[in-house]
């Protein structure tokens, strides 16, 4: 795989280079500010390179990044709401913060999350996730169906 840059800023990695206007119909809704001036901190990587890149090979990309990886996939350029892929890799100190079952042993700890949020509230999961004002799990107890559209 292609490196990645090397930045400060949330990755947005495209995987699906089908629809050009459905990818310019993505970049707009995440990168205009909401109506209280809101906007995610991120870092655009189209690069054909990433085409197709599996949920695996995203989940080892933010792992060893260590941070909120988001990706526009099939999924977020075909549906109305444009539901991006936001994948989070546990670190081992925060496992229990985020395991729903505590009777859980330490082998079925999730290593990582994954939860579908919409263009439009990229900014409030990518703040506030990058400046650890919230907990994942504020955003995944919010979401409906796998899918976290505000609060």
């Amino acid at each position: 795989m292609k490196n990645l840059p090397d930045t400060d800023e949330t990755l947005l990695i495209r995987t699906d280079h089908s629809d050009e206007a459905a990818w310019q119909a993505l970049l707009t809704a995440v990168t205009t500010p909401n109506t209280n001036g809101f906007l995610a901190n991120i870092h655009v990587v189209d690069d054909v390179a990433y085409s197709d890149l599996t949920t695996e090979q995203a989940v080892s990309v933010a792992r060893a990044r260590g941070d909120l990886l988001i990706v526009a996939d099939t999924t977020a350029l075909t549906g109305p709401e444009m539901p991006l892929l936001a994948v989070l890799p546990f670190h081992e100190d925060e496992d229990d913060d985020y395991d729903e079952d505590e009777d859980e042993d330490d082998e079925t700890k999730q290593e990582h999350g994954e939860l579908r949020v919409i263009a439009a509230e990229l900014w409030s999961i990518e703040n506030n996730i990058s400046l650890a004002n919230m907990d994942w799990e504020d955003f995944v107890n919010a979401a409906d169906e796998g899918v976290f559209r505000g609060f």
